[in-house]
């Protein structure tokens, strides 16, 4: 009887120890001293019905705090296996965001390779285009040394160009052509005479005159001289010469006996203001000149002196 008896207690104190585990209202602080009392004055009470030994009372006593420490223990057990459990699946997304971010620091590297090998290839366009921008610069700065130097020419060849204008506009203008006559043949003549050129073509400032057939220098100067004369009878001769002032420079007489006699010749004179220029007809000799104008007088000034 007692050993059934102690076997109920326990099975009760099994029971009721589950029973408080399941329902989640106790932990191993919520067996309290009255709990522990009121098993014991109800085991107690059935000892007294059943006549159990003390001995038994504290056998169930020493099972009753082992089920409770096994109970705690259990708990304890549970709650770390959750931790673990938490613990695992915190430590398997930890992994999974650890390879995550491996994948990722992969292609960041291979991102930043590919910045670095972008960064190193424009330093160089860059090193190029600072050698180009220099070698430029200093092709602009050669070009405006240049240009500063064509500016300060073509100023002098404007300032030349303005000097030459106010001299062309300063120099006198002199220039004629005359022929002698529509009349035929002049001459011959007892005496020496000056030939009047009656025909004017060209006498730009006025310096020929063609009642006295003389031309008079306007300016001190280089001038340009030229004549030709003509006859129609082989058997006459031409007798011209030039004069200037009272000197004679040149002269010509010509007779071929074939056809038609020609004279000509030019020259160049150095001219003071007021000097005299003509042709001289020699005494005995004729020249002859038509509208076809085959006895001719030019001259024209070089420059001034």
């Amino acid at each position: 009887m007692r050993s059934a008896a102690a076997f109920l207690v326990l099975l009760l104190c099994l029971y009721w120890t589950k029973a408080q585990g399941e329902s989640g209202g106790g932990t191993e602080n919520d067996i309290t001293q009255t709990d522990v009392q009121s098993e014991i004055l109800g085991v107690k009470a059935t000892s007294d019905q059943t006549n159990i030994t003390p001995d038994i009372w504290a056998e169930l006593k020493e099972l009753r705090d082992m089920v409770i420490q096994h109970s705690v223990e259990l708990r304890k057990m549970e709650k770390l296996e959750q931790e673990n459990t938490d613990l695992e699946a915190r430590l398997n997304t930890a992994e999974n965001v650890v390879e995550e971010l491996k994948r990722e620091n992969t292609v960041l590297e291979a991102r930043m390779n590919t910045c670095e090998k972008v960064v190193e290839e424009l330093k160089r366009e860059n090193s190029d285009l600072k050698s180009r921008l220099n070698t430029a610069e200093n092709m602009v700065e050669e070009l405006k040394r240049e240009n500063t130097v064509l500016e300060a020419r073509m100023s002098s060849n404007e300032n030349e160009v303005e000097e030459l204008k106010r001299e062309n506009a300063e120099r006198p203008k002199v220039a004629f052509s005359v022929g002698l006559t529509d009349a035929g043949r002049v001459g011959p003549f007892n005496t020496d005479i000056t030939l009047q050129f009656s025909k004017i073509f060209t006498n730009i400032g006025q310096a020929y005159s063609p009642t006295t057939g003389v031309f008079t220098a306007p300016v001190r100067g280089a001038y340009y001289f030229r004549f030709k004369g003509f006859e129609v009878e082989s058997s006459n001769w031409i007798g011209i010469k030039l004069y200037h002032n009272d000197k004679k420079i040149t002269g010509s007489d010509y007779n071929d006996s074939i056809s038609y006699v020609t004279v000509s010749n030019d020259l160049i004179l150095q001219l003071e203001k007021g000097d005299v220029i003509y042709m001289i007809l020699w005494s005995d000799y004729i020249i002859a000149d038509e509208s076809s104008n085959h006895t001719t007088f030019d001259g024209f000034l070089l420059f001034p002196l």
